[in-house]
């Protein structure tokens, strides 16, 4: 008798688990849904007029597209370390490279669909694609360096991301950004 209560008593311990995590999400992504887009955001998160947002809630990777300039996505979140060590760094690029190329960052903790259609595994992680709107095409000798990794669609075989898994600094930006064919001092 007292194993069938200890084992009652497990089951609705985990029960009542899974419904708090359902509930948590649940209420988490009502709250995402009632703040406002990030278009309304551009000028004050940014601090120029007219410039994309850094930090947003979702990459609409359509309209960064129609810049028509390189973009470095990345994903990350306030309460990891190493996203925390790279932000600086970001920030710096981002008002380095403002009309040289999109650079965005999002919370995937606090936005958890932030990152949905992306391989992202772990954080940080950063996708790059062209000025073209198409994944970024490194160098053998650049992809080897940072370990960019290339993904290509099974069926298609068509280069769908190239992504970066971990930290990148400013000098290593500078380093990809130029092989995108960005000058820093234009």
């Amino acid at each position: 008798m007292k194993k069938n209560l200890k084992n009652g008593l497990i089951l609705a311990i985990v029960a009542v688990l899974i419904v708090g995590v359902f509930v948590v999400k649940k209420l988490s992504e009502a709250n995402v849904a009632e703040q406002p887009g990030t278009a309304s955001e551009s000028s004050e998160q940014s601090g120029e007029e007219g410039a994309l947002p850094f930090e947003v809630r979702g990459f609409d990777l359509e309209d960064l597209k129609s810049y028509g300039l390189p973009i470095m996505l990345d994903f990350g979140s306030e309460q990891c370390g190493p996203c925390q060590q790279m932000k600086p760094d970001l920030k710096q690029m981002y008002e380095e490279m403002q009309g040289k190329v999109v650079i965005q960052y999002t919370d995937i903790w606090a936005y958890t669909g932030a990152a949905d259609g992306y391989p992202v595994q772990v954080i940080p992680t950063q996708a790059f694609y062209d000025a073209e709107g198409k994944p970024f095409l490194p160098s053998d000798e650049l992809r080897e360096k940072y370990g960019l990794i290339l993904y290509y669609h099974r069926d298609t075989n068509e280069h769908m991301f190239t992504i970066h898994q971990g930290p990148l600094y400013a000098e290593d930006m500078h380093e990809i950004f130029a092989e995108m064919g960005v000058k820093a001092d234009d």
